[in-house]
């Protein structure tokens, strides 16, 4: 069922508020189109491919690596997932349940550097892509092509981006399965072998596996919220996990598989259209295709991240409809820039961003996780998250801004990096084992602190009395 304010148009009303419960509408199954077709794209690709091309992993193994990453990874996914359809809300919104209406800034600002570099790495491969398709078009338009066409679909929002990819995941689930069939076909017995494993290379490839998941933990609310809160929490976690963890092995092991017995440095997405052959150009357009339609998640939340960050400190302000258009402007000129001026050496870059951003992703998982499941298991009085105060939570939550700390802090030793490497890390050669760390050491301080403070919001009232309660007061 359409909400009243979705019918007065295809673009989506709501921006960060409560999703009423008379809105709610949708599938389970439509989490696992979403998280699977959005992660057949290049980018997956080509990060896959560095478990040979960067780390010289034994083919076996860096589909080892990338399987049990992505695994471990997804489950995180999942479990941020599933907390939308009981909270009705945004993933960064209920922070604040956790971290206080201005303790959760820190978080919100990670999430939107996540965002914003990934739609700009997805706009330079949509470039490339176009250009290699239709040399005639130059870089910068076809930049400006991707861009305009993932804006337009993030800012018609929530219900056309699921539509997207119900239909998307025939056609990349298809394409997938042709271009890997064709590429496994083609390659000798002996490069599955080749190479040497190394426990530094297989703990990055896993690592990045993992990160890649988590990182998208940020915003798996977003496209959760509008189903019913009766649907519970195994089906939506499932859905989510199952989706996530299947799309992005494929295309990672795809990337893996392309460049395999191939000269260093060589090109996966080249590698795959010339193992296909006449099919190639068309499976270089469903990538292409894809790029946008994952390209607007992308510009979805960095959107509702800076909402969030804006209302804030603007608490009556009510943002809607006209907000998420005027931003998600701001957001495109914005990407657009960057894109074009740097389009050789943002999505390297970017990887290596996102690996770093373990050390910060890392602990909010883990908090929010602790706090939904096992503190307040899923009873959240919403209506504080809008007060100018932070209602019950508060404005600074001191167990989870020192849990947070100590999670970031305790990795610091075992860091690995071209900027730093740390003293731990240096001792084992170079391995960064800081995020399989940080969740202990966040997660003992967290339920420890929390346990002291008489549950301090841990008793609010069920999920339909919060709801009810937030419908008559929620922007």
């Amino acid at each position: 069922m359409a909400s009243p304010a979705d019918s007065q148009g295809m673009v989506e009303e709501n921006s960060i508020g409560f999703v009423p419960l008379a809105a709610r509408h949708g599938r389970v199954r439509d989490l696992f189109t979403l998280w699977f077709t959005t992660n057949i794209a290049p980018l997956p690709v080509v990060t896959g491919a560095m478990a040979i091309e960067v780390y010289h992993l034994p083919l076996v193994w860096g589909i080892g690596a990338i399987v049990l990453g992505n695994v471990i990874g997804a489950l995180v996914l999942g479990a941020c997932s599933a907390q939308g359809p009981q909270m009705g809300l945004a993933q960064m919104i209920q922070s604040r349940g956790q971290f206080g209406r201005y303790g959760a800034l820190l978080v919100v600002v990670f999430a939107t550097l996540i965002y914003l570099g990934f739609f700009t790495s997805n706009i330079v491969l949509a470039a490339k892509s176009i250009h290699a398709l239709q040399p005639g078009i130059a870089l910068p338009f076809g930049a400006i092509g991707a861009a305009l066409a993932a804006a337009g679909i993030g800012i018609l929002g929530y219900n056309v981006i699921h539509l997207l990819n119900r239909i998307g995941i025939w056609f990349m689930g298809s394409g997938l399965l042709l271009a890997a069939a064709k590429l496994v076909m083609a390659m000798p017995a002996g490069v599955w072998t080749a190479g040497r494993f190394t426990m530094l290379g297989w703990l990055s490839m896993f690592s990045l596996s993992a990160v890649w998941q988590i990182s998208y933990a940020c915003y798996t609310s977003d496209y959760s919220r509008y189903l019913p809160p009766t649907i519970g929490i195994r089906a939506p976690l499932l859905a989510s996990f199952a989706g996530a963890a299947l799309g992005a092995a494929a295309s990672f092991s795809l990337g893996a598989i392309a460049v395999a017995g191939m000269p260093i440095n060589a090109d996966p997405m080249a590698a795959i259209g010339t193992a296909i052959g006449a099919l190639g150009p068309v499976l270089m357009i469903l990538f292409v295709l894809n790029i946008v339609s994952h390209n607007a998640l992308n510009m979805y939340g960095a959107v509702l991240s800076l909402i969030t960050m804006t209302q804030t400190f603007a608490v009556a302000w009510m943002p809607r409809r006209r907000a998420r258009i005027v931003l998600s402007s701001v957001v495109l000129a914005g990407c657009l820039t960057v894109a074009t001026v740097s389009a050789d050496v943002f999505v390297p870059r970017f990887i290596t961003f996102v690996i770093g951003l373990m050390v910060v992703l890392v602990p909010w998982a883990t908090i929010n996780l602790l706090d939904f499941y096992l503190i307040r298991k899923g009873h959240y009085d919403i209506a504080s998250f809008f007060e100018a105060d932070g209602g019950i939570y508060g404005r600074l939550s001191l167990p989870a801004t020192l849990a947070y700390s100590a999670g970031i802090l305790i990795q610091i030793p075992f860091l690995a990096s071209t900027l730093y490497t740390g003293p731990i890390a240096h001792r084992l050669g170079g391995v960064d084992i800081g995020w399989l760390v940080a969740p202990l050491v966040t997660g003992t301080i967290y339920l420890a602190l929390s346990a002291t403070r008489k549950g301090k919001g841990a008793g609010a009232p069920p999920y339909p009395v919060d709801s009810r309660r937030h419908v008559s007061s929620a922007p």
